[in-house]
C-alpha cells in the first residue's frame, strides 16, 4: 500500500457452508449434509483516499458480505484485505438500542467509537444537530421512529469522528430528501478530509447522490468498475432485461461485462508482505 491507498483487496473470496435441505437438529448440533456456497469470487481493487464508490449490484450479489469483509467483521475464505484505519460501518440495522432514548444511543454510540467522557457533551451536541431531529423525537425510544429518522441518527454517529474509511451499506436510501442533503454535504466534507467512503446500494440513482466512482458486483464477480456514468448504464440495460423476464438478454449484458473488465494486478510491497506474515 502507499500513502494514497486506503483499502486494498487482493483476491478476496468468502465462502459459506449452507445446510441442505432435509437435515434436522439433535441437541442443538445440525446434523445433515451441507453444499458450498460461493458468495465472493476472486475479487480484487484499490480505493485512494477521497475517494467515494458506490457498490453496485441486486439483492444477494455478495456487496454486503464484501462490505462486511472490508469493515473486518468477517474473515475472507482466500485473499488479503488491507486497511490504513479502522473502518467504520454504519448499517440500516445498526447495533443501537431500540428501547433507549435517540439521546442515550448517541452517547452510547459515541463512547463505543472512544469518544472520552470530558468530551462527550459537544459530541452530543454535533450529533443532535447533524441529525436534524427534533428535541422531542431524541428522548423518544428509537422503536418509535420511522426509518428515516433511524437513518439520520445512525448516519450521524457513524460520521461524528470524521473516520477515515467509512462503509454505509443501503442507509443513505432510506431518509427523505432533507436528509439526502445533509448526508452529501457532510459527505463532501469527509472527502474533503481525505476520507474515503463505500455506499452500498442496489439502486445507482442512490449512488448518483454521493459517489463518482462505482463497482458492479454480480453473483459474487466483479463485472464492471469505473466512474458511475459508465457503469450505470449497463446496469440499467441488464436491469431492464430482468425486469420483462428476458434473462437470456441480461446474461448476455453480464458476458459481455465480464469480457470487457479486466481486474487489477495487485502486487504487494516486500515490507507489507513481511508484516502480513510475520517475518
Amino acid at each position: 500500500m502507499s500513502d494514497q491507498h486506503s483499502i486494498v483487496v487482493r483476491n478476496v473470496s468468502k465462502t459459506y457452508k449452507v445446510p441442505i435441505n432435509g437435515g434436522r437438529y439433535l441437541k442443538g448440533l445440525y446434523r445433515g449434509r451441507y453444499q458450498q456456497v460461493e458468495a465472493v469470487k476472486n475479487v480484487s481493487f484499490v480505493a485512494e483516499r477521497g475517494s467515494a464508490i458506490g457498490l453496485l449490484g441486486r439483492n444477494g450479489s455478495g456487496k454486503s458480505t464484501l462490505l462486511r469483509m472490508v469493515a473486518g467483521a468477517e474473515a475472507p475464505s482466500s485473499g488479503r484485505v488491507l486497511v490504513s484505519a479502522r473502518p467504520s460501518l454504519l448499517g440500516v440495522s445498526s447495533a443501537l438500542q431500540p428501547k433507549l432514548t435517540g439521546v442515550e444511543n448517541i452517547r452510547l454510540g459515541l463512547l463505543a467509537m472512544g469518544v472520552s467522557a470530558g468530551e462527550l457533551d459537544e459530541y452530543v451536541d454535533s450529533v443532535m444537530e447533524l441529525s436534524s431531529l427534533s428535541r422531542e423525537s431524541l428522548v423518544r425510544p428509537m422503536n418509535t421512529y420511522s426509518s428515516g429518522m433511524r437513518a439520520r441518527l445512525t448516519f450521524s454517529i457513524a460520521t461524528a469522528l470524521s473516520p477515515e474509511i467509512l462503509l454505509i451499506d443501503e442507509a443513505l436510501g432510506t431518509g427523505d430528501s432533507t436528509f439526502a442533503k445533509t448526508a452529501r454535504k457532510r459527505m463532501s466534507s469527509l472527502l474533503q478530509d481525505s476520507s474515503t467512503v463505500f455506499v452500498v446500494s442496489h439502486s445507482a440513482a442512490t449512488l448518483r447522490k454521493t459517489c463518482k466512482e462505482a463497482i458492479w458486483i454480480h453473483d459474487g464477480q466483479i463485472v464492471g468498475q469505473g466512474t458511475l456514468r459508465e457503469i450505470s448504464p449497463e446496469y440499467a440495460k441488464w436491469g431492464k432485461f430482468t425486469a420483462n423476464k428476458q434473462f437470456e438478454k441480461a446474461d448476455e449484458v453480464i458476458r459481455w461485462n465480464l469480457e470487457n473488465y479486466e481486474a487489477p494486478n495487485i502486487v504487494l510491497s516486500s515490507e507489507v508482505d513481511s508484516y502480513i506474515n510475520g517475518s
